[in-house]
C-alpha cells in the first residue's frame, strides 16, 4: 500500500502542471507592437501625405501571430483579442494618450503628418510602418 501511494505521489509531482497565459493584452511584446500598428494606421489615414507600408505591416502582424501562437495563444484567442470592442477602445484610449503626449495636435491633418514625420525620421517601430509621399 505504501508503494502504490509512493507511486501516486511521484505521478502527481511530475504531472505538468497548467499555468494560466495572461490576456494578450498583457503581453507588451504582442500589444506594443499592435498598438503601433494601430497608430501607423490612423496616422497613414489622417495625414494625405503619408501612406503605409502594407507589405511591411502585413508582415508584421502575420509576425504578432506567429509570436503569440509560439506563446501558446490559439488562432481563436488571438481572433478574440484583435476583434474585441473593449480592446479597441483600450488601444484608441491608448493612443489619444500617446498623440497628447507627443503633443500632437488631433484637430488637422497637418497634425498627424508632423507626429508620422516625426516617426519616420527616427525609424521607430510606427515610422517603419510609413512612408512619406
Amino acid at each position: 500500500m505504501k508503494r502504490i501511494a509512493a507511486i501516486s505521489l511521484i505521478l502527481v509531482l511530475a504531472a505538468p502542471v497548467a499555468i494560466a497565459k495572461p490576456h494578450l493584452r498583457d503581453v507588451s511584446e504582442i500589444d506594443d507592437a499592435l498598438f503601433a500598428v494601430g497608430l501607423a494606421n490612423e496616422i497613414r489615414k489622417k495625414c494625405p501625405s503619408i501612406s503605409a507600408r502594407k507589405i511591411k505591416a502585413l508582415m508584421t502582424l502575420q509576425k504578432l501571430k506567429s509570436r503569440a501562437n509560439e506563446l501558446g495563444y490559439s488562432n481563436a484567442e488571438i481572433e478574440a483579442y484583435t476583434s474585441s470592442e473593449v480592446e479597441k477602445d483600450r488601444m484608441r484610449a491608448r493612443g489619444a494618450q500617446w498623440f497628447g503626449q507627443q503633443g500632437v495636435d488631433t484637430s488637422t491633418p497637418e497634425g498627424y503628418c508632423v507626429a508620422g514625420r516625426s516617426e519616420i525620421d527616427k525609424n521607430s517601430q510606427i515610422g517603419a510602418l510609413l512612408k512619406a509621399n
